[in-house]
């Protein structure tokens, strides 16, 4: 098949715009090929892995395996996730083997990755009988059209070749329904929920609904809405008191009798919690989105968007589904029982001072930073105790941890030492990762912080059916030996060391033109 390849206009000189095109559409062209070259390095991994296999029992957690231990390698060697390695080499093989002539228009400089993918996207639904002919159709509509355009064409192209109606093809669609978060930037994220359209647009029309209710009674005079955007109430002192509604707990501020001590005691005392979250913490944060200083109410100025959040947020997390089947009477089940989790650090110089967050923030495990506001009214409306961590004021490394319950001390250290998944690249957190022995303890392996590390469920499983080697060096370095003999270290990530040593050239007052010392 031949391809179509937009020529840039000849560098006369005499138009240097022209001379820039040029240039632009060359290196398309060199991406394209590259990125094409790629795809197809990715899918002989592929096939590598598969050829694994070739004479075992067949089975699909086997060619799993296989495809996990080939996507590790080429993770650790690129400083990559190994997940999103397998992910990409998964998309290699179905490009290459299902669209052999959308990737050679993409390798020739035809086609970009944005074209790619929107074939993609239509293409697969399309049966496999049908799609050889979609392949070849695709690339041809693709011709002067950008993504967006090809979409639409490619939307038709792909209902013609399907064998079954849309209805039948609904029920099948049905089953993909799911929900997921994608991390965002500035201790934000993204909550995807792909349902039927018909409930999608039902749901964000009722948050809808209840967003214009709410905004239009906070509009009124003398309406309590409008006493304050954050769910709070002044506590006659000047200071935020959460409400229960909020949290599920029946009072707390300032003098609480569940918050947990922050005493310094020699070293560094960090705060980390698994808390329970029982609340609209979205509502809970809405009086930093007004710009209301900490602790004054200030009237409700949110936007729609942001109360149409704010009452999502607030419904999930705190009614009980109707469709509960352990729900036996009024009150709620053990669907309705359950509490969202999520692990914390927080930094206890950062509470007192929020100064400090930008120098040693607060840490949404397995996602990043938040801010120091969020983190300190976790800290006070959980019933849930801390774990306290004690570091190294220096290094930052965990010296020991404590609590003020009786709990496993080991699990203590290695959440606040791993804090999240120890295979090379995955930050899995650790209260949702299961605790190895480095070696086994049918082999003599001891249980103790020495021989012991967070791996989520696939690597902990990765570990014990590939020919990857796990061994555990002073100092909670975890060394890892791939297949083909590499070997990659894990280092525990230290916590924010607290003493900084900042040099100061000026001398010092009461001692004017002193000269510098002759040594």
């Amino acid at each position: 098949m031949s391809f179509s390849i937009p020529s840039p206009p000849p560098p006369d000189g005499s138009d240097p715009l022209a001379v820039v095109l040029g240039e632009v559409l060359e290196a398309d062209a060199a991406l394209a090929a590259a990125e094409a070259r790629k795809t197809r390095a990715l899918a002989r991994a592929g096939r590598l892995a598969l050829d694994v296999m070739a004479g075992q029992r067949a089975s699909s957690r086997a060619a799993d395996m296989a495809l996990r231990e080939v996507a590790s390698e080429i993770a650790a060697a690129g400083c990559l996730s190994d997940r999103s390695v397998q992910a990409q080499i998964a998309k290699a093989l179905t490009l290459v083997d299902r669209f052999p002539a959308t990737v050679d228009a993409w390798e020739a400089g035809a086609l970009s990755r944005a074209h790619v993918q929107a074939i993609v996207d239509a293409g697969t639904p399309v049966p496999l009988d049908k799609r050889g002919e979609f392949d070849v159709l695709a690339v041809t509509t693709a011709e002067g059209l950008s993504p967006g355009r090809l979409r639409a064409r490619l939307a038709t192209l792909a209902e013609r070749l399907q064998p079954t109606t849309i209805t039948e093809r609904h029920q099948r669609g049905r089953e993909e329904r799911c929900v997921r978060v994608v991390r965002g930037e500035n201790g934000m994220s993204d909550l995807i929920a792909t349902l039927p359209t018909v409930l999608a647009v039902g749901i964000y029309d009722r948050l809808t609904q209840q967003s214009r209710a709410l905004i239009d009674a906070r509009d009124e005079p003398g309406s309590p809405v409008s006493a304050c955007a954050d769910g709070t109430s002044s506590s006659g002192l000047g200071q935020p008191i959460v409400s229960g509604a909020a949290f599920g707990i029946d009072r707390v501020g300032d003098d609480s009798d569940e918050r947990p001590e922050r005493e310094m005691i020699g070293a560094t005392d960090v705060l980390k919690h698994d808390a329970t979250v029982v609340g609209a913490v979205a509502v809970a944060v809405a009086v930093a989105v007004a710009g209301a200083a900490p602790g004054a109410a200030a009237a409700d100025r949110r936007s729609t968007d942001q109360v149409r959040a704010d009452i999502l947020a607030d419904l999930l997390l705190t009614a009980a589904p109707d469709a509960d089947p352990t729900r036996t009477d009024d009150g709620p089940g053990t669907l309705g029982a359950i509490r969202a989790r999520v692990q914390v650090v927080v930094p206890a110089l950062s509470v007192q001072d929020p100064g400090r967050e930008n120098i040693d923030p607060a840490e949404l495990v397995g996602h990043g930073p938040i801010d120091i506001d969020t983190a300190r009214r976790l800290a006070e409306a959980t019933r849930v105790p801390w774990d306290r961590v004690l570091t190294n004021p220096v290094t930052g490394a965990v010296l020991c941890t404590d609590t003020y319950q009786r709990t496993a001390a080991i699990d203590r250290y290695l959440r606040a030492r791993d804090r999240h998944c120890r295979w090379p690249g995955c930050t899995a957190p650790a209260v949702r990762c299961e605790v190895d022995h480095n070696l086994d303890h049918a082999l003599g392996g001891k249980t103790h912080v020495c021989n012991l590390c967070h791996f989520c469920q696939r690597h902990h499983t990765q570990k014990q059916f590939t020919r990857w080697q796990v061994r555990q060096l002073p100092g909670g370095v975890i060394e890892f030996t791939s297949p083909t003999g590499r070997i990659y270290t894990d280092h525990p990530l230290p916590y924010s060391p607290a003493v900084r040593f900042v040099g100061d050239d000026s001398p010092p007052s009461g001692i004017p033109g002193r000269q510098p010392a002759p040594f």
